[in-house]
């Protein structure tokens, strides 16, 4: 280890790339940002949910929590990515995997590339906000310093339903 610090490889060891991921994984921990965008609608937030896993652990769940908050970060991918990085004592989510309901935005997909996340799965696309292929691709960036795997459409119909379900109900009032 470098600098005596147990959390930092030598510069010379490899990170080891999170496990293959199989369809059922996916699906199993989508399902449960799913139960945390359910959790952030029930709350009068944007119905958004994110989990942090890593070999399998979870480390992080969230929701988004602005409204509760008046913290415009307070997105549920930040706020996931916080927890794992504290729970892990590292900033650097090495091996993880982040599940999202929704195609996180520029904020968020920075955040993720800064955090050194190896693999993102998300759910809905968002086609106002989305920088992971529908307004940019910040993720996939060549000019950047890190890349992220993604796997997208997870459960894309139950995430956006979430989403306009909420959305209908504040349109309604």
């Amino acid at each position: 280890m470098s600098d005596g610090d147990p959390r930092r490889p030598d510069p010379g060891t490899s990170v080891p790339p999170p496990p293959p991921a199989s369809d059922a994984d996916d699906l199993r921990f989508m399902a449960l940002a799913l139960v945390e965008a359910e959790a952030a609608a029930r709350a009068g937030e944007v119905p958004v949910g994110a989990v942090v896993v890593r070999a399998g652990e979870i480390l992080a769940r969230a929701h988004n929590l602005r409204e509760a908050t008046d913290d415009p970060t307070a997105h549920a991918e930040v706020l996931a990515v916080r927890a794992a990085a504290a729970r892990i004592g590292s900033w650097r989510l090495d091996g993880c995997v982040l599940y999202v309901t929704l195609e996180p935005c520029f904020m968020c997909a920075g955040a993720l590339v800064n955090a050194r996340l190896p693999r993102l799965v998300f759910g809905a696309p968002d086609p106002k906000a989305g920088a992971v292929g529908s307004l940019a691709d910040v993720v996939r960036d060549a000019r950047l310093n890190h890349r992220v795997e993604v796997s997208s459409g997870v459960l894309a119909q139950a995430c956006g339903d979430v989403l306009k379900a909420f959305f209908a109900g504040r349109r309604g009032r």
